[in-house]
């Protein structure tokens, strides 16, 4: 505390000795010293805001009930009418490349049979595939980058691959790349400040590698492969709110954030999923990565989100997860119908 308040005293735009500290107003070169401190701990207003949920994404819809701290919540930009809206972003240098903001939602094939959760649990418990459970992932996702106020720039796709690995001394490496799997070889859109930028398809953002870690809580601990532990599992995932489809769903993705499911851990997950009210069966779609699945719909509509997950209609394993806004919100620029987040687990 004494650093601090020496630091204040050393910021004091007027000394206590001076004379014009009492009752008379600071002079010219003391205003600007005070206005200079008072600016110091400020959000600069066009700083991009990537928000680690999609909650606070869509800060002008209803707001969200309180949430712990999270890692990113991977996500999709879209824009106006969610066409392919082109912008153009500058390299390090005079090239220009066009770069697309925003694909269409996963659209439902036309007459496609709508699988029930239950019936999908069963074929999963009856599938031929023996799949070890492995602690890591490797999710490839589309994230927002958007701003708010004034002179705010519209949102931007920022496409990227993570692989997370885990050591047997409980060390763990994380990396991450900026690559676009709909577009090969293209340069690809990354976040940067004060604006993004693009970089060559493939580009390293991140290489880490975390000290052993022995907690023994959810996500981190060992997933169960009984449908009522691996429930209460996910609930303890998140010890603020109680455990409704929507909070179900974002518990869901943070376990595969962290693990790579098995077999019987994809049958008990399927089991907890085909008890989730509002959670229903929609037809075949195929994802974006070009595998096929079923689509089972939550509709938020507190906070006007539809949110779309895409399970293998044979094993029963999450692909991915895909939220829509159904309402716009002009202060960040994002219509109504924009996919807000989507994430594809691979094994």
């Amino acid at each position: 505390m004494a650093d601090e308040l020496e630091l204040l005293r050393h910021a004091n735009p007027v000394p206590s000795d001076d004379p014009r500290f009492h009752d008379r107003p600071l002079d010219r070169p003391a205003e600007a010293r005070l206005d200079a401190l008072t600016r110091a701990g400020r959000p600069r207003p066009d700083r991009p805001r990537r928000a680690p949920t999609l909650g606070r994404l869509l800060d002008g819809l209803r707001p969200r009930r309180p949430r712990r701290s999270r890692h990113w919540a991977f996500g999709l930009g879209a824009a106006a009418a969610v066409g392919a809206v082109v912008l153009t972003l500058t390299l390090s240098g005079p090239t220009t490349v066009p770069a697309v903001a925003a694909p269409r939602p996963l659209v439902v094939a036309p007459g496609s049979a709508a699988l029930p959760l239950d019936r999908l649990a069963g074929l999963a418990a009856a599938s031929d595939d023996v799949l070890r459970l492995r602690q890591g992932t490797h999710v490839q996702s589309w994230s927002l980058s958007m701003t708010s106020g004034p002179g705010a720039r519209p949102p931007v796709t920022l496409p990227e691959e993570r692989v997370v690995r885990w050591a047997a001394d409980g060390s763990h490496t994380e990396l991450v790349v900026a690559t676009d799997p709909r577009h090969p070889g293209r340069p690809v859109v990354t976040d940067a400040d004060p604006v993004p930028r693009t970089v060559q398809d493939g580009h390293v953002l991140s290489r880490r590698t975390y000290p052993p870690s022995w907690s023994d809580a959810p996500p981190r601990a060992e997933p169960p492969h009984d449908a009522a532990r691996l429930r209460a599992y996910l609930d303890e995932i998140d010890r603020i709110n109680p455990m409704g489809t929507d909070e179900l769903l974002d518990a869901v993705a943070e376990l595969l954030d962290n693990w790579t499911l098995g077999s019987r851990e994809t049958t008990a997950l399927a089991r907890v999923l085909a008890d989730a009210p509002g959670l229903r069966p929609v037809g075949a779609v195929t994802d974006r990565l070009g595998r096929p699945g079923q689509a089972y719909v939550y509709d938020d509509t507190a906070r006007s989100v539809r949110r779309m997950l895409i399970l293998d209609q044979t094993t029963g394993a999450v692909l991915g997860l895909e939220d829509t806004v159904t309402r716009a919100d002009p202060e960040y620029g994002v219509e109504a119908g924009a996919v807000m987040s989507y994430r594809a687990w691979l094994r």
